[in-house]
């Protein structure tokens, strides 16, 4: 498909996208209509409105749904099914019985934000969050409170870890477009970082935990009582070594393709060579997960037959596929937004108006985090606007260009919204409405960006 040509100016399309987000307030929260249908039908008038062809409305539409369901609709489901037999098997009581006993009960949200953080290094957000989101639930339900207390902080050590720190794919494109140093961007990176998630993450999850009680959602699929704990079976619980395994492997096999990936970008080795190739595929997060899922059922299959964990993983995919649904409408809309041209009109705009470097790049990263949701594409895209201006600028250090990719990181953080796959995401596995998941996911990815760009320009200023 050729790429279509805005019809109307920047200032035509800003309004434009600004209405359709009113129109979804409206539509969610005044008159209460699903999300999903919501989504569908503000990305079919907004392509109507942003003039795109009637001929590639819907196909459009269809790019933008599917590109999300096809990165998104495979993890959620090995994810779950994961997540699942660790609930029923008691494994994530196991590992949350650990991490207590090592943290201290006080520390839990800090032992969960610590975990995530490791585990966050070489996984994607929402393959992660999926991974760990039982082991929150197993923490939250013995300790009780909000489960915002819990949750909070492991997501945005994913988040922040997905967004500031090679090997994922965002900061290691944005640095190879710069020329930076991947090795030096990984230091960099990991020191930016963890300041961020200490205070734009976990101390705003425990404040917001004390602000907002939201109680511990059903479990991915899990029975419980009538007082909400988790039903299992007589069956003992698994050894940790099995739960640890289980929560390492995946890690271990993504690390394969990220880490290979990175070494390729830095022309360490060969890309074509053969064993590189077959590593990268089995780090792949989706093969990752199949295999984590087989080695799985084996290591839990203690005392139940091959027809009940069927059974267990058949629970697990029913209450997923609104998460799913509701998610890809939300690419669906984030791509009709892009084709549109408004991002690039808007970053066009931008970059004539003569701000600090450091400065441009990260209120460019912003305007296309806003305007089209995907942090990956405002990441990257940003990259591509500056590199020219980067290569003609003289006098810029190696640390420079690192903190340069830190500060567009951060502007593809911030103000996450409808329009962002991740937003429906971490809603709907919370079970939060939209009201909420403004007041708490998207104002904690605003504090992330925000407190990630002040340190990258302390850096850029003072270093």
């Amino acid at each position: 498909m050729t790429p279509i040509e805005p019809v109307h100016s920047t200032g035509v399309l800003l309004s434009i996208a600004a209405l359709a987000v009113l129109l979804l307030l409206v539509l969610i929260m005044k008159f209460r209509l699903h999300a999903f249908v919501s989504l569908v039908l503000v990305s079919l008038l907004t392509a109507l409105a942003a003039g795109i062809p009637f001929a590639d409305v819907v196909p459009e539409m269809m790019k933008g749904f599917g590109n999300t369901l096809a990165s998104v609709a495979l993890l959620v489901g090995f994810g779950a099914m994961i997540g699942r037999l660790l609930e029923v098997t008691g494994g994530a009581q196991v590992l949350a019985d650990r991490l207590i006993n090592k943290f201290g009960a006080n520390r839990a949200p800090l032992a969960l934000g610590v975990a995530s953080l490791m585990f966050g290094f070489p996984i994607f957000f929402d393959a992660g969050l999926v991974v760990m989101l039982p082991i929150i639930f197993s923490v939250a339900l013995r300790f009780g409170g909000s489960v915002l207390r819990y949750a909070l902080p492991s997501a945005g050590a994913f988040a922040v870890m997905h967004a500031f720190v090679p090997p994922h794919p965002g900061p290691v494109a944005a640095g190879d477009l710069l020329g930076a140093d991947i090795g030096l961007l990984l230091i960099v990176g990991l020191i930016l970082a963890i300041p961020t998630w200490f205070f734009g993450s976990y101390l705003f999850g425990l404040w917001t935990g004390r602000r907002i009680y939201l109680p511990v959602p059903e479990m991915l699929g899990a029975e419980t009582d009538k007082d909400g704990a988790l039903i299992r079976t007589a069956v003992a619980p698994p050894e940790f070594w099995r739960v640890i395994t289980i929560l390492l492997l995946p890690l271990g096999l993504i690390f394969l393709n990220t880490g290979l990936s990175t070494l390729v970008t830095m022309g360490k080795i060969d890309g074509d060579a053969t064993w590189v190739a077959f590593l990268r595929l089995i780090g792949q997060t989706p093969v990752a997960l199949l295999i984590t899922l087989l080695v799985a059922m084996f290591l839990l299959r203690r005392g139940r037959t091959p027809a009940e964990l069927e059974k267990i993983m058949d629970r697990a995919l029913a209450p997923i596929c609104t998460v799913i649904l509701v998610t890809g409408a939300g690419g669906m809309f984030g791509g009709i937004l892009r084709a549109s041209g408004i991002g690039t009109a808007l970053a066009g705009s931008l970059e004539n108006i003569g701000m600090p470097l450091i400065v441009a790049a990260f209120v460019i990263a912003t305007a296309l985090r806003v305007a089209q949701g995907s942090a990956t594409v405002a990441l990257t895209t940003t990259a591509g606007l500056i590199a020219p201006t980067v290569a003609a600028t003289t006098g810029l250090s190696q640390l420079d260009l690192c903190f340069l990719v830190i500060a567009i990181a951060s502007g593809s953080t911030v103000l996450s919204h409808f329009n962002d796959s991740g937003f429906w995401l971490v809603g709907r596995f919370l079970n939060m409405d939209e009201k909420t998941t403004l007041k708490t996911w998207t104002v904690m990815e605003t504090l992330l960006g925000t407190i990630g760009f002040a340190l990258a320009a302390i850096g850029w200023w003072l270093l």
